[in-house]
């Protein structure tokens, strides 16, 4: 494993490598940082990862380094390591709604899987891990016979995504069920953040943008509803699902935002881009608002894809679609 080290800083570039000397610094720094990861024994550590063995797109370039904290104390002190050498880096769960770039990502990438997976309920509140599936969340919650989360039945990913997303369908979403979220701050910090201070809106919050942190675990607020009425709607939005979704080929869920009082799908369709093919990516056959892996796709084929249907839908309809999935990483 030391033999290969010398390979991760070559494309690290979140500093300046204008000298042989600063390369050799940045060599020596990310070498440290490894150190001090693995002497740590916080969780599994990887070293230049392929990404695409991590995404639903089964697409994207290496990690440098790959983190799997065993637990939310792991991960505090995996970031206060990340702020201490100055690396950049970025979550993942279960890679859904993410295009990692075929470079891969500079620094470090946390994913969190197990010890992120627990799940609690007390009366008609349920505390969940964030590595937990927010699928297998609304089919537990429908157990106890709790209402509220029927929405997240057709949503891939895990929890944390879910809160960072704002994730929603089926005319609801996080924000109208979630009491609070744990929340570890870049400066290795965990704090409890109510809706209001998650500042919630459309697929966003503002852990996407001026307050940047992991999101460890969730407290949802539901209410006791008629069991079988809430498995009926379970059934039927996982039935709409198998019908209407090409989920026997790699995707990563919707691609746009649905613009105001439409729906991107609608207009992709109308258009009749179904099937409109770049490299290894294809909008689906089945949804328009999906783009598929046929099996060889690049993070590039679908950025070129994405572009051509954006700018087909601008011409045609003066609506500029905006991207929902997360694009990640180095071109």
């Amino acid at each position: 494993m030391g033999g290969a080290s010398i390979h991760y800083p070559r494309r690290v570039t979140h500093r300046a490598l204008h000298t042989r000397q600063g390369f050799i610094e940045e060599v020596l720094y990310m070498q440290k940082l490894i150190t001090e990861l693995k002497e740590a024994n916080i969780g599994t550590v990887l070293i230049n990862e392929p990404l695409a063995n991590h995404t639903t797109w089964k697409i994207g370039g290496p990690a440098d380094i790959l983190v799997e904290p065993t637990n939310k104390m792991a991960l505090a002190h995996s970031m206060k390591l990340v702020h201490k050498y100055n690396v950049p880096w970025q979550v993942l769960g279960r890679g859904s709604n993410m295009l990692v770039r075929d470079k891969g990502i500079r620094g470090v990438v946390f994913k969190l899987a197990e010890g992120f997976d627990h799940l609690t309920f007390n009366g008609e509140e349920v505390e969940v891990g964030a590595g937990y599936s927010f699928i297998r969340l609304a089919v537990m919650a429908g157990k106890e016979g709790l209402t509220g989360l029927e929405f997240a039945g057709g949503i891939p990913g895990t929890v944390g995504g879910a809160v960072y997303m704002n994730a929603g369908a089926h005319s609801s979403d996080v924000s109208r069920i979630l009491k609070s979220a744990e929340v570890l701050l870049e400066n290795g910090e965990l704090v409890w953040l109510s809706p209001e201070e998650l500042g919630f809106s459309y697929r966003t919050s503002v852990l996407q943008k001026e307050r940047r942190g992991v999101v460890v675990s969730a407290v949802f607020r539901l209410q006791y509803g008629d069991r079988k009425t809430i498995a009926g709607h379970m059934a039927a939005y996982k039935d709409r699902r198998r019908q209407t979704q090409p989920l026997s080929m790699p995707c990563a869920g919707s691609v746009f935002r649905n613009p105001p009082g439409d729906h991107a799908g609608r207009l992709i369709e109308s258009a009749g881009l179904k099937g409109l093919t770049i490299g290894g990516a294809q909008v689906s056959e089945k949804h328009a608002n999906f783009i598929v892996n046929r099996g060889n796709a690049t993070a590039q084929d679908v950025l070129d894809l994405m572009e051509r249907v954006i700018e087909i839908i601008d011409e045609r309809y003066q609506v500029r679609l905006v991207p929902e999935v997360l694009v990640v990483g180095e071109g």
